[in-house]
């Protein structure tokens, strides 16, 4: 059977194909700096938006009705699954995702369950379905997504966020066969997570590795992390939609962040984008890399830290544009729109 050329100009970028103009869309584009999202969240909370099919997807759909974004993804958060597996996750007011009963020692690993997500995800997969009926007609693609397997295991690990990572590097080092076992099981949650999202709509995934950069040295991302994105990325070649291996503050060692799949490479901003492409091989489709604190900028400022990503990439086929992490809630929301207008405007063949 012979595949038809995608039509949006994010697959076709996505596939290394030539577009009209450069794509764009954002990370957290849904979210805290839009006062339309601002008001929906002071009636429900965080995990009520999340695990509502029809909250999650007014909130997906808030960005693209305001700005000229080229995709939108599926308002969710990365730590809900763990929820499935067993663990008691709150979104605390001023102090961000806790998790209550954190993995402390190889027998909470043990105990961990791998359901299905059609049982423990079923709102965020419904609400794809509600977003996919919208946007289809729109020619818009939908993006899915879910947390690399060390970024999960790190929350699990630490219980929230960390500077250190003391304790999921001591168990990593310490208990090399019980951190083995959390990551297979953590592989197979977010495969058949992944999976789950292409199967009810989603045009694209993204897997987000927020933490292994910060946290690893190479070698220790070679032993402890390659081999399980290696597989969990075999798994997902399955989903037949475009796959985005997007991780921040791995630009020592891109190029085995890249070795382990993706048709996509989403990169930080800590290097031109050109560096990161030529290392990673220009073959290879990227996206990227504008500092999202640039979007707190002037407008000179913020043109000019534009204009430098456009440049370096010259109009080369297979660039989406990105930021190099989420949106900050500080972001005022005409230099959001003014940066998806400018996008188009200054890299459009026409």
């Amino acid at each position: 059977m012979i595949q038809q050329e995608p039509t949006s100009r994010f697959l076709r970028a996505c596939a290394g194909l030539p577009v009209d103009a450069t794509p764009i869309w954002l990370m957290r584009q849904a979210g805290r700096y839009m006062p339309a999202y601002r008001e929906l969240r002071a009636r429900h909370s965080m995990l009520e938006c999340i695990h509502t099919p029809e909250l999650a997807a007014e909130i997906t759909l808030q960005p693209i009705n305001a700005f000229a974004l080229d995709a939108a993804i599926i308002f969710s958060d990365i730590l809900p699954p763990l929820v499935g597996m067993g663990l008691q996750l709150e979104f605390a007011q001023g102090e961000g995702p806790v998790l209550h009963n954190r993995l402390a020692r190889p027998y909470d690993i043990d105990l961990l369950a791998t359901p299905p997500a059609a049982q423990t995800m079923a709102g965020t997969l419904k609400a794809i379905e509600l977003v996919t009926a919208e946007l289809q007609p729109r020619g818009i693609p939908l993006i899915g997504f879910a947390g690399a397997p060390f970024t999960l295991a790190s929350y699990a690990i630490e219980g929230g966020g960390s500077k250190t990572y003391q304790r999921t590097k001591s168990l990593m080092y310490g208990e090399p066969a019980a951190w083995g076992r959390l990551m297979d099981k953590l592989v197979t949650v977010q495969a058949d997570y992944l999976l789950a999202q292409a199967k009810v709509g989603a045009s694209a995934l993204q897997l987000f590795d927020s933490w292994a950069g910060h946290a690893l040295s190479k070698q220790d991302y070679v032993r402890f992390v390659q081999p399980y994105n290696t597989k969990l990325f075999q798994q997902l070649a399955r989903a037949n939609v475009p796959v985005i291996n997007f991780s921040t503050g791995t630009s020592p060692y891109i190029e085995e962040v890249a070795k382990c799949g993706g048709t996509v490479i989403g990169v930080d901003w800590h290097l031109p984008i050109d560096e990161v492409w030529q290392r990673i091989g220009t073959d290879k489709p990227i996206q990227g890399n504008l500092d999202p604190t640039a979007l707190l900028a002037p407008w000179r400022e913020l043109q000019f830290q534009v204009d430098d990503v456009l440049d370096r990439v010259n109009g080369r086929a297979g660039h989406i544009f990105n930021l190099g992490h989420g949106i900050f809630k500080e972001t005022p929301v005409e230099n959001v729109q003014r940066l998806a207008d400018y996008v188009h405007e200054k890299s459009s063949k026409q």
